[in-house]
């Protein structure tokens, strides 16, 4: 299973350097230089609009700010936007990143705003392809912390227009938002195979330089902070056995040695509840791990997988799976087929299904599920397109005859 990932971050002043880093005036260490020239920008620029840096500052000067911008008041934000390496590449090899791309564009215009997105770069010249995207936070509304006061104290001069467009990131990265925007990112990306993280996580926000370290560099992180967790248990209970055995030695030292040994047990208590913590957060990064392991030693299986998971839904028994697999055929005098693309089912006669390997792909090992030769996901499309086509024509004879549809 893949994930969805989505992170924002403050920006300080103009974020030249960011846009330097994104632009590529500059050459990362963990970019490669041979594939640079596959990056590119997604948005279009407004006339005399040259760069992101220039892109922000044009936003701000034409959204109708009337407060005065402080020195070190947040300006941009900045949101990058992926998935989990295997499926970010599957999303690319297959041709469908683009879309992807497109996308991502619809969910950020639909949650910040269209006016608001001044910049989306693409980035192919890294391990994970991945979206860069900078958010000027401009909003309308009151400020939330002053709703309350207004409506207890009355003001003698004229209230100000609530509609007034103000420069303010904490309305955009409020917490009950992020929160919203991992949700509503996760349903948009659903249909590539990513979904959302561990819902309820406390795992604070991280720069984007650290970020761009391998995803699954948390996983030895995570293993060291589990064995040295484990290791600090041991000694804090070697410390408690230990007071226990001299606790009857001497009366008079009786009631240091308690409060002393209860502070050691709250910290026994403490640490196991990292350690259980700990151990919790590892678990989808162990999964992944041991997925990857699998698929390294059988690198068809997630072929395999993928194609035994349409046969599934197009109705076959779990028998019919394991026969099509060795490579045999399957023969039938007729069977009613369930197409999840058009949620119908589709009759054939006479058939022979089989598992056979694309020819016209890139993929050595991609494979199709074969109906008398055909493509069943061709197939379907074209007794999808007969079917319409038949009923547009008898639809078109009631008219003809006077009949009512």
């Amino acid at each position: 299973m893949g994930f969805a990932v989505l992170h924002l971050d403050k920006a300080q002043g103009n974020d030249a350097a960011m846009s330097s880093h994104i632009e590529r005036t500059i050459d990362p260490k963990n970019a490669d230089k041979n594939r640079t020239l596959l990056n590119r920008e997604l948005l279009t620029f407004s006339d005399g609009v040259a760069n992101r840096t220039e892109a922000i500052q044009h936003r701000i000067e034409n959204a109708g700010i009337t407060r005065k911008i402080g020195k070190n008041q947040v300006r941009a934000i900045r949101i990058m936007l992926s998935g989990t390496h295997e499926v970010m590449k599957d999303i690319e090899a297959g041709g469908k990143l683009d879309n992807w791309c497109n996308d991502n564009i619809n969910w950020l215009h639909k949650t910040f705003g269209e006016a608001n997105l001044v910049s989306a770069v693409l980035h192919l010249d890294e391990k994970t392809p991945h979206i860069h995207a900078t958010v000027v936070p401009v909003v309308t509304g009151e400020r939330r912390k002053a709703n309350k006061q207004q409506s207890e104290i009355q003001r003698k001069y004229k209230k100000k227009t609530a509609n007034t467009a103000r420069l303010c990131a904490d309305d955009v990265m409020a917490r009950n938002k992020l929160k919203e925007y991992q949700n509503s990112y996760a349903q948009a990306m659903n249909k590539y195979g990513l979904h959302r993280g561990i819902e309820g996580s406390e795992a604070k926000h991280i720069s984007t330089q650290q970020f761009y370290r391998d995803l699954f560099v948390q996983n030895e992180t995570l293993k060291e902070n589990i064995e040295t967790l484990q290791e600090e248990k041991a000694d804090v209970y070697e410390s408690v056995r230990e007071m226990y055995d001299q606790k009857d030695e001497a009366q008079g030292k009786f009631l240091n040695m308690h409060e002393h040994l209860q502070q050691k047990t709250k910290e026994l208590n403490v640490i196991e509840s990292k350690l259980q913590k700990a151990k919790l957060d590892y678990e989808p990064y162990k999964a992944q791990e041991e997925l990857n392991f699998i698929h390294k030693l059988f690198p068809n299986m997630k072929e395999n997988l993928r194609i035994a998971d349409l046969c599934k839904k197009i109705g076959l028994t779990l028998e019919n799976i394991k026969m099509l697999l060795t490579g045999k055929t399957l023969t039938a005098k007729s069977f009613s087929f369930f197409s999840p693309e058009h949620n119908q089912k589709f009759k054939a006669e006479e058939i022979k299904l089989k598992i056979e390997k694309e020819q016209e792909l890139d993929n050595p090992n991609r494979l199709k599920l074969s109906l008398n030769g055909r493509d069943i996901l061709v197939w379907f499309r074209e007794r999808y397109r007969e079917i319409r086509e038949v009923r547009q024509q008898t639809n078109n004879l009631r008219k003809n005859k006077g009949f009512k549809i």
